[in-house]
């Protein structure tokens, strides 16, 4: 038996998403504060024997924060399990109400909590008229969490996430419709007590690894007495006899110590000295408390370990952090070990961001090894290390929209062919492309250095602040890796950076043309074919797809940045691509001739001479904050962020205005009332187009101006 499904409604920072798994390792990465932990909890909510108190105490905090009035709102946790066992103790734990063993077997269950109202709050919303908004109101501002209980469910076949049926459930809140019926066989039937999923299955959860340390120092938590414990269980009580017996014997041995005697009978003539004979003990000894059960035993044992080959065996607070946490690992894993020979109906294994102080090769190997035959495994990281050797199908991506988070399947709706095509793409490039905010794809080296650093000097911010990747596909094809972002699997902005190869001097045959100019032509002119081709078959592919678009260099990428005014950074690599005086001479003339047949020739004469890649890091070296973006990169930047918020605009404008005037000591009133615009723009008292225009004429010709009039 393995979870298939997981849908969450309105539990913390999850509206409505659904999560699917499959039998063995499953991954959940998202970025910091994207929900990993919340999905954890929320399966062992169901699923774990020590969260069942805390299931049935779910309080304000655990609503969905889109809700923004939680009171009468419902949350549902829905489970949903694949290949039931046919065993009979296994089925009838899913078979309740009026079903029988005598029916079909089961292979394919639901379990489902659900906090919802209580009925009378229920019926008093059901009781409302249609579109009476006050009177709701009225009730919800009564509601407290006290008015709320938690039911589990099984059998149900209600699509939670629908919200139509949601709807149906718990009401309209926007019309003030609510249901008068108050249970609902769709929901399922309630799971009696004594039936509860979590005392028969096998679940460990090994949480995020923060302070290890304490972890052992907390007999609560302490994964080495876990493990212990659960042996000790075990031992023949003969076994455990003469232990017993050494420690009875050396306890009186300590007892009876001259110097341990001498302290207690000074001890007592002191009391009676100083209280009495009256008011003293009856007695008192000095006793050695040294445990002698086996439980109590246990707890004094620590674990040594040598990192070195020099002999030495440290405690845990002595290794290092990396040291410490695979150790910590190791114990929870065989303490899952352990778990699994009770030989529960299914077995499940939930671990919370492991990658923390742990090689890059220790989270690539530990991570390409677990797998068990009999269990299922879950974790969560935002490791890319751990995310290259995890199958793209069973991987679960946690994405950001406002106020609430959402989960995408990459592999959803896409051919068995497709999905091995993305996984060897993915093992061979390791890229953080399942991480990404948002995506801007290119095909060659070029862009992946250069586009980075021309976003860094102009607006002053990192791609990586943008929340932007900029992902090198090389030969793979855009369409074989743009496929992943559609409504059905990844629901991101992805940016397609290509082009057109558009001949960039004139390539009509001439009879008196050279053989050399001839097959110049000719090369140039299929090229332009291709392009066009290229630009033809990618606009068919991202027709109708919100989460695609496709930005065009009307050249190639170097032709399009020397023409946009930055032929002054290339001709400053000159003297580093050619040695001879005459050459540098020519090559520097034709850079400056404003030209573009001769400035492309040269420039593209260059890149290939040093090779693509080299000659953008020598490019990269004279790019400064007044370069120009070519405009088809600034239309990918702003389709891949999407809107730009005012903090985010006065930012990149602050930064404009350090480069333009903080040089110049003259220009400080300039550069003032260039901030108060800014300024009135934050704070709403002039708009966008005032913005603009007012960037036009302070600071005309700068480079943020085309930036800006991309923006709507």
């Amino acid at each position: 038996m393995h979870i298939s499904k997981l849908t969450l409604v309105n539990y913390r920072n999850f509206k409505n998403t659904t999560l699917q798994f499959h039998k063995g390792v499953n991954t959940i990465i998202g970025e910091n504060g994207s929900g990993k932990s919340n999905i954890l909890r929320a399966i062992r909510l169901l699923l774990d024997d020590t969260m069942v108190r805390a299931a049935y105490r779910l309080d304000e905090s655990d609503f969905s924060r889109s809700l923004g009035q939680w009171q009468g709102h419902w949350i549902i946790i829905s489970m949903e399990f694949e290949e039931i066992s046919t065993d009979e103790s296994v089925q009838a734990l899913f078979l309740h109400g009026t079903a029988t063993l005598e029916d079909t077997p089961l292979r394919k269950a639901t379990y489902n909590l659900i906090f919802r109202p209580k009925k009378e709050i229920r019926l008093k919303l059901a009781d409302l008229d249609l579109f009476d908004a006050d009177q709701l109101a009225e009730i919800r501002d009564t509601i407290t969490i006290d008015d709320y209980e938690t039911i589990f469910t099984g059998r149900s076949w209600a699509d939670f996430s629908d919200p139509d049926v949601y709807k149906a459930f718990v009401g309209d809140f926007d019309l003030c419709c609510f249901n008068s019926e108050t249970e609902f066989p769709d929901i399922g039937s309630k799971v009696p007590g004594f039936l509860s999923v979590t005392k028969e299955v096998s679940l460990t959860f090994i949480q995020a690894l923060r302070d290890v340390v304490a972890e052992f120092h907390n007999n609560r938590t302490n994964p080495l007495l876990t493990l212990l414990k659960s042996k000790s269980g075990e031992i023949n009580p003969a076994t455990m006899q003469p232990i017993t017996e050494l420690v009875r014997e050396l306890n009186t041995s300590i007892e009876d110590l001259d110097d341990v005697q001498s302290v207690r009978n000074h001890i007592r003539e002191t009391i009676k000295d100083a209280a009495g004979e009256t008011y003293s003990p009856a007695s008192l000894s000095i006793k050695s408390d040294l445990p002698e059960d086996a439980d109590k035993l246990f707890q004094s044992l620590r674990l040594f370990v040598g990192e070195s080959e020099e002999g030495y065996e440290g405690a845990i607070h002595e290794l290092s952090l990396g040291g410490a946490n695979l150790i910590y690992l190791t114990l929870k894993l065989l303490e899952f070990k352990y778990q699994r020979e009770k030989l529960a109906m299914a077995n499940f294994l939930l671990i919370e961001e492991p990658e923390a102080h742990i090689h890059t090769h220790i989270q690539k190997t530990l991570f390409d090894r677990i797998a068990y035959s009999d269990a299922q495994i879950i974790y969560t990281t935002h490791s890319t290390h751990i995310s290259e050797v995890s199958n793209v199908s069973n991987v679960n991506i946690l994405g950001r929209h406002g106020s609430f988070c959402e989960a995408y399947q990459p592999a959803a709706g896409l051919e068995p062919v497709q999905v091995t095509s993305i996984q060897r793409y993915l093992d061979a490039v390791r890229s953080n492309l399942l991480f990404a905010k948002s995506v801007i794809l290119v095909e060659g080296d070029v862009e992946e250095i250069l586009i980075p650093i021309l976003v860094k000097q102009v607006l002053g911010l990192s791609v990586d602040e943008l929340g932007i990747s900029v992902i090198n596909i090389r030969s793979t094809g855009f369409k074989n890796v743009a496929v992943l972002f559609h409504d059905l699997r990844i629901r991101k902005r992805c940016a397609i950076v290509t082009d057109l190869d558009q001949a960039f001097f004139d390539i009509t045959p001439l009879p008196t043309d050279a053989p050399p100019t001839v097959a110049k032509k000719a090369k140039a002119a299929g090229s332009q074919k291709s392009g066009l081709e290229r630009k033809a078959d990618l606009d068919g592919f991202i027709t109708g797809n919100p989460w695609l678009a496709a930005f065009y260099a009307k050249h190639t990428f170097e032709v399009d940045f020397v023409s946009a005014g930055n032929h002054e950074a290339v001709v400053q690599t000159v003297p580093k691509v050619y040695t001879d005086d005459a050459t540098i001479k020519q090559a520097k003339a034709e850079l400056q001739s404003g030209e573009l047949g001769q400035m492309g020739s040269r420039t593209l004469t260059m890149a290939k001479q040093e090779g693509k890649g080299w000659f953008a890091i020598l490019l990269a070296e004279y790019l400064t904050t007044q370069i120009q973006i070519p405009a088809y990169i600034l239309q990918a930047i702003h389709f891949a962020h999407g809107p730009f918020s005012h903090s985010l605009i006065g930012r990149i404008l602050q930064h404009r205005a350090e480069c333009l005037f903080s040089s110049w000591p003259s220009f400080a009133t300039q550069k003032k009332d260039f901030l108060l615009e800014v300024e009135r723009f934050q704070r709403n008292e002039i708009n966008l187009q005032a913005l603009k225009t007012a960037a036009l004429l302070m600071i005309p010709g700068d480079a943020i101006n085309d930036f800006l009039a991309e923006m709507t």
